[in-house]
């Protein structure tokens, strides 16, 4: 619910209401709604409008099945699913090089491989259940001046749409994205991996229908993905990333959408159809970034603030809602046996159980890239022998697509 007039003490503060921060507090309301644990959200973002029109350029997100389960088990994906595009098959490929692996949602006896959402779409859901549960104080646009920890807690003073309040928690959740100026006040410091890359988005429009199929295209510069949208105006529509080398993006940003649409259909040929037309385009650079701590008494890191990947395979989001699901489940046992959420030692329960699946999915993403950007010899050797090998073993392929579909 929303609230003008903020409670002082709560045992959850989650700082940061967009996609991550937003079903976090949701999955850990629905867990303790019984409980009498107060949970509240802020959100630096007035929210606006959640029934704006529709737009050709809205940009997207990929949904792992895995995230669809963690939506299912909030009671949130029958809200979902009408927005939502499946994905039922990925056609991968690696330019100049012959042949193409299939992943079909059948070889896993799902209805999809994944999801694409419009992320307009999928905050505003969140935003409405957020607003309409009467377990989380909701404040917005609220910014944070500072947070202090104490021995027992966290206290917080934030402007809260011009008024001064001064809160505190036994456990902040910080989730407020990758340039977190609270993780900077903090003295919270990052990893940093670049790879020298940027990521181009666009929507595409094609002259045929989709079929529910998408296509990552491995080139020289770095992976091409795009995958299919909901049809805009009667117009089929692919969500486009597409990785190129530092300095080449702004060239592909300026230069007319006829020349574009030429130099895309030279990487992606036209197993997609005729590309009709590209929307706003946007860039920027990629890392890989992990923050050095992720936990500490009374706090706990979320969502990109914690650590950014690569998009190949579309993993980031994914990740970030599988940590959240774990961190809820454990601050749910540690109510239950009466222990503060905000302790070191469950803050690195959590962790521990987390942490082999960032690992992984973290080192999955960067060989990908290391792989598939390459053009050294025995690396171009090696990725025709890895898709030839996806292609011809139905073992291999099933635990790639079960990692990449966040299983």
């Amino acid at each position: 619910m929303r609230s003008e007039i903020p409670g002082r003490d709560y045992d959850v503060l989650v700082i940061g209401g967009g996609m991550v921060g937003a079903s976090f507090a949701l999955d850990l309301a629905q867990r303790v709604n019984d409980q009498g644990f107060s949970i509240a959200v802020t959100e630096a973002m007035a929210i606006g409008d959640e029934a704006c029109q529709p737009s050709f350029d809205a940009r997207s997100t990929a949904l792992a099945w895995g995230s669809r389960s963690i939506y299912q088990a909030m009671g949130l994906w029958s809200q979902l699913e009408p927005m939502v595009t499946p994905i039922r098959q990925i056609q991968v490929s690696d330019r100049g090089q012959f042949g193409v692996t299939r992943m079909h949602h059948d070889e896993h006896k799902v209805d999809a491989l994944g999801y694409v959402v419009e992320n307009r779409q999928l905050g505003g859901m969140l935003n409405k259940a957020l607003l309409a549960s009467a377990d989380i104080d909701f404040m917005a646009p609220a910014t944070i001046r500072s947070a202090v920890p104490r021995a027992e807690s966290m206290n917080i003073e934030i402007d809260l749409a011009g008024q001064i309040q001064h809160l505190s928690a036994r456990l902040v959740v910080l989730a407020d994205g990758g340039r977190s100026p609270l993780c900077q006040q903090l003295g919270i410091e990052h990893k940093r991996k670049t790879y020298n890359q940027s990521a181009l988005i666009a929507n595409i429009g094609v002259d045929q229908p989709h079929h529910n199929v998408a296509y990552e295209r491995f080139t020289g510069s770095g992976p091409l993905a795009m995958l299919p949208l909901q049809v805009y105006a009667g117009q089929s529509r692919y969500s486009l990333v597409w990785t190129v080398k530092s300095g080449d993006e702004q060239a592909l940003v300026s230069c007319s959408e006829k020349e574009f649409l030429q130099r895309l259909s030279e990487h992606v040929g036209n197993r997609s159809g005729h590309l009709l037309r590209v929307g706003q385009r946007f860039t920027y650079p990629l890392t890989l970034t992990e923050a050095r701590e992720q936990v500490r008494p009374h706090l706990v890191l979320l969502g990109n603030v914690a650590h950014i990947l690569h998009p190949v395979a579309g993993q980031g989001l994914n990740l970030a809602l599988r940590d959240s699901a774990c961190l809820s489940k454990t601050l749910v046992e540690a109510v239950r046996l009466g222990r503060s959420p905000g302790s070191m030692g469950v803050l690195q329960q959590y962790l521990d159980q987390q942490v082999p699946d960032q690992r992984q999915t973290m080192l999955f993403t960067d060989q990908l890239i290391r792989l598939f950007s390459s053009t050294r010899f025995e690396r171009v050797m090696a990725r025709k022998v890895g898709l030839l090998g996806l292609d011809l073993l139905p073992v291999l392929r099933q635990e790639f697509s079960r990692r990449a579909m966040g299983m």
